[in-house]
C-alpha cells in the first residue's frame, strides 16, 4: 500500500484531499506546517508528499520539499506541490525546489487522482 503525507495548514483543504484519496488504496497521514512535515515524514516514510507552499511555522512548502528531497528524514518520497500561486516563476521555484510535480490550486479531486497515480506510473 503506498504511503501518502498530506501537507497543508488549513483543515478544511486537508480534509478535502483524505476524503479524495479515501476512494483509493493509500496509507494517509497529514501535518499542518513545514516542521510538522519533516517530523511526520521521519516517522512514517511517506512514498508521496502532497505539499502546500505557503504554510506558517518557519519553514515554508518549499524550504520543507528541499529537506526532503536531501534526504534529511531518510528515504526520498516524490513531492507534489500544491499552490494558489500559479505564475511560471511560481512554478520553476517549486519545480527547483525538488518538487516531481506542482498543481496549482483550486484543482478537482479527479485531476489530483489522476496526477498522482501519473507519478506511480512514471516511478
Amino acid at each position: 500500500m503506498k504511503k501518502i503525507l498530506i501537507v497543508d495548514d488549513h483543515d478544511d483543504i486537508r480534509r478535502l484531499i483524505r476524503l479524495t484519496l479515501e476512494f483509493e488504496d493509500y496509507d494517509v497521514r497529514e501535518a499542518c506546517d513545514g516542521p510538522s512535515a519533516l517530523d511526520a515524514a521521519r516517522e512514517f516514510q511517506p512514498d508521496l508528499v502532497l505539499m502546500d507552499v505557503m504554510m506558517p511555522g518557519g519553514v515554508n512548502g518549499m524550504e520543507a520539499c528541499r529537506q526532503l528531497k536531501g534526504g534529511a528524514v531518510g528515504a526520498v518520497p516524490r513531492v507534489m506541490m500544491l499552490s494558489a500561486c500559479g505564475q511560471a516563476g511560481d512554478r520553476e521555484a517549486g519545480l527547483q525546489a525538488g518538487a516531481d510535480l506542482y498543481l496549482v490550486k483550486p484543482f478537482s479531486p479527479l485531476q489530483l487522482i489522476d496526477c498522482i497515480a501519473d507519478m506511480w506510473t512514471g516511478a
